[in-house]
C-alpha cells in the first residue's frame, strides 16, 4: 500500500465539544429516529467499504474505511446534505482526520482525555454501544474492527496505568457533588431521572450509593436508547427505585429535588410554565435541574426562576474539571503514550494482512 492509498484507508469526520458550542452540538447531532436513514446513505457512499457513527451529547463523529482512492470531503458534504447544515458552517465546526490520525484520536476518545470531563468513563461504554450497532448493521469490517477493538484496549491500558480518572470522573459524581451544595445532604435529595441511558444510569448509581433512597425513573417508548435495550422501569427495578408513568410526571414535578433529562426527545420536555407552578408548591425548596440531552429537554428561561438551578452538559464540565490543573501531567503523559501506540497500531494496520474473518462483536463488549 502506498503512502498517499494509507493516508487514505482510514477517514474521521467529527464535531465535539472542543469546536462546538451546546447550540451548535443541537445542530449536527443526529435524531435517533434518523440513524437508519442515515446509515443506509452512508454506506452506499461510492467508495467508502466501512463506516461507524458515534452520536452522543458531546460529539458526532463518522468513521469511515475504504481499500481505494475516497476522500473525507464526501463525508462533510453528506453529513452537510443529511442536517441541511450550511458546508461553510459544518466547516468551522468540525474535523477530518486520516490514516493514523484517526488511530490517535479514537485512542483518546476511549481513553477518556479527549472528553469533556475528562478522564469521564462512561464515553468508553458509548463507543462500544456505536461499534456494537455498527456490526450489527453489517457496515464495519475488517479495518474498523481491528480500529476499534484497539482502542478499547487503549482505554482499559490508560485507566490501568493512569490516573486520569482519579477521583472517579463521571456525570454522576459531579452531579452528587452539586446537589451536595445545593442541599446539604445527597441522601435527603429525590431524585427523578427522565431517561434510561448510560447517563441515567450513572446518575442514579451515584445518588444510590451515597444514600439515596427516593429515586424515580419515568422515560416513554420512542425515547428509550435503542441501544440500551431498556426501558425506564427495568432501570428502577435495578436500583430499585420507583417507575412513574410518563404521563404523570408534568404534574408531580413538585415531588423532586433534583430533575436529570437525559432522552433521545427532539423537544422540550420541561417548560418554564411547569416549573413555575412546581415550584408554588414547595416554598423556599431549592429544584437542582441537569439537562444532559442534545438536542435540551429543559426550557433555558427555567434558569430565570427563582431558586431554580438550571445546569447543561456544558456547565457540569466546567465544574467536573475544576481539578484538571492537578491532573494535567497524567494526561499528557497518557497521551504522549497513546500517540505512540496510534503509530505502532497504524503501520500494523497497513503494513500486515488482516485476518479475512471479521471481528465478532462480542468481544468488544468484553475489551
Amino acid at each position: 500500500m502506498s503512502s498517499s492509498e494509507q493516508s487514505k484507508s482510514l477517514h474521521l469526520l467529527g464535531s465535539s465539544h472542543h469546536i462546538a458550542d451546546l447550540a451548535v452540538r443541537e445542530r449536527i447531532s443526529l435524531p435517533q429516529n434518523k440513524i437508519d436513514e442515515f446509515y443506509g446513505g452512508l454506506s452506499a457512499l461510492p467508495g467508502l467499504d466501512e463506516c461507524l457513527l458515534l452520536n452522543t451529547c458531546n460529539r458526532t463523529e463518522i468513521y469511515g474505511a475504504s481499500k481505494n482512492g475516497f476522500s473525507t470531503n464526501l463525508l462533510h458534504e453528506y453529513l452537510s446534505n443529511f442536517q441541511k447544515i450550511d458546508p461553510v458552517f459544518l466547516s468551522k465546526h468540525s474535523y477530518q482526520h486520516s490514516g493514523e490520525k484517526v488511530v490517535r484520536h479514537l485512542f483518546e476518545v476511549t481513553a477518556g482525555i479527549d472528553s469533556q470531563m475528562v478522564g469521564e468513563t462512561e464515553i468508553l461504554g458509548q463507543v462500544k454501544k456505536a461499534y456494537e450497532d455498527a456490526c450489527q448493521r453489517n457496515v464495519s469490517g475488517k479495518m474498523l474492527n481491528r480500529l476499534f477493538q484497539k482502542g478499547f484496549q487503549a482505554a482499559k491500558w490508560a485507566r490501568t496505568n493512569t490516573g486520569i480518572s482519579k477521583g472517579q470522573v463521571n456525570l454522576g459524581n459531579v452531579l452528587c457533588e452539586l446537589a451536595r451544595r445545593i442541599f446539604g445532604k445527597v441522601s435527603n435529595s429525590r431524585l427523578l431521572v427522565v431517561g434510561a441511558g448510560e447517563v441515567a444510569e450513572s446518575a442514579i448509581e451515584a445518588f444510590k450509593s451515597r444514600g439515596s433512597q427516593a429515586i424515580t425513573v419515568t422515560g416513554r417508548t420512542f425515547e428509550w436508547c435503542p441501544l440500551s435495550r431498556r426501558k425506564p422501569s427495568e432501570l428502577a427495578e435495578k436500583f430499585g427505585g420507583f417507575a412513574l408513568s410518563f404521563s404523570k410526571y408534568h404534574e408531580s414535578l413538585h415531588h423532586f429535588d433534583v430533575i436529570l433529562t437525559s432522552t433521545a426527545s427532539t423537544r422540550s420536555l420541561i417548560s418554564e410554565n411547569e416549573v413555575k407552578r412546581a415550584m408554588k408548591r414547595r416554598p423556599a425548596k431549592p429544584l437542582f435541574l441537569i439537562d444532559a440531552s442534545v438536542p435540551r429537554n429543559i426550557d433555558e428561561a427555567v434558569a430565570n426562576i427563582d431558586n431554580v438551578f438550571l445546569y447543561n452538559m456544558d456547565d457540569v464540565s466546567a465544574i467536573a474539571n475544576e481539578n484538571l490543573k492537578s491532573r494535567m501531567a497524567e494526561v499528557e503523559r497518557c497521551r504522549n503514550v497513546l500517540s505512540k501506540k496510534a503509530v505502532r497500531i497504524w503501520d500494523q494496520m497497513t503494513l500486515h494482512t488482516l485476518p479475512s474473518s471479521s471481528v465478532n462483536q462480542s468481544t468488544a463488549s468484553n475489551s
